[in-house]
């Protein structure tokens, strides 16, 4: 089989200061089969054993755990160990050759009558990304008249990458996308929703994706930022969009990811996890516990080759 093998061991544990009585868990650790990612083994391990445990696809297509336990426990551990093969996804696009942006956000409008694009779904604002006029100004300057859509959003990505700082103590879980982009400081998540924000001010489809990053890179190839941890970026929809006059051959629609925290495409070095409109809707673990106290969490991440 052609393509990169990856695997991966995810480990999360939960310890509690006090007995937890009671406890319902929603939990996003089963990886997408995608066109360009073939899941080929997947198992996890939740201790103590959850006295209920099921699964359900939600709104985006990911397959989320819920479980839930009805005797006291004083921690939560969740394994996940996956193995996947990933194609490549990009040496046949041509950025330049992908429709002009203006083009593609007219496609995404609705026009009463039109034809209706699923996708258009993220071009709308979402719990922890609010459409602003800064992030619109900002989006602007790599979004000239008639720059090919692809080549301004890498643009964008280059000015992410270099306009803000990654610091793992300057924002939270929560933290909105406006704040990150006033404070020009953050993780991957806050990186990705900055871009997201970006992309839909000025009328695009961006989705956030969480997933892994591989942490032994091949010799002679710099680690990549956020390895050690899930990892975060964004993915923008192409849609075929005719061109006047009609180009040779029309872009097929396409979803491209970018990864502003590292300043790459994501491809092979890339593990998707799920998609959702921001973090909220793909966050780990979720949910309502009864007691506890303060907890400590631990999180091990190892992605390699074979």
């Amino acid at each position: 089989m052609s393509g990169t093998r990856l695997s991966v061991m995810h480990r999360t544990t939960y310890r509690y200061s006090t007995l937890v009585e009671t406890a319902q868990h929603l939990a996003t650790i089963r990886p997408l089969e995608l066109p360009w990612q073939r899941v080929l083994a997947h198992r996890e391990c939740i201790e103590p054993t959850p006295s209920y445990q099921t699964s359900r696809h939600d709104a985006f297509g990911n397959e989320v755990l819920y479980f839930s336990f009805d005797a006291p426990h004083d921690y939560l551990q969740m394994t996940s160990e996956t193995s996947v093969l990933l194609s490549p996804r990009y040496a046949s696009l041509d950025i330049a050759a992908t429709p002009a942006w203006e083009d593609v956000a007219h496609a995404l409008r609705y026009t009463a009558g039109g034809a209706f694009d699923a996708q258009s779904e993220f071009c709308f604002a979402s719990p922890n990304i609010a459409l602003l006029p800064e992030l619109r100004a900002y989006a602007l300057q790599s979004f000239a008249p008639g720059v090919a859509v692809a080549a301004g959003a890498i643009d964008l990505m280059h000015r992410i990458h270099a306009d803000f700082t990654y610091e793992t103590t300057a924002t939270a879980f929560d933290t909105p996308a406006a704040r990150a982009f006033a404070l020009r400081h953050g993780v991957c998540q806050d990186f990705a929703q900055v871009m997201i924000g970006c992309l839909r001010s000025i009328g695009l489809a961006a989705r956030y994706v969480s997933g892994y990053l591989r942490n032994d890179p091949p010799a002679g190839a710099p680690a990549m930022i956020g390895a050690d941890a899930s990892h975060a970026w964004v993915s923008l929809y192409v849609p075929s969009v005719p061109s006047v006059p009609p180009a040779p051959s029309a872009v097929p629609a396409v979803w491209i990811d970018l990864d502003p925290t590292n300043d790459v495409l994501a491809d092979q070095g890339h593990v998707t996890l799920a998609v959702g409109r921001d973090y909220s809707d793909v966050s780990l673990l979720r949910g309502v516990i009864l007691g506890g106290g303060a907890h400590r969490v631990d999180v091990a991440v190892h992605v390699s080759a074979g």
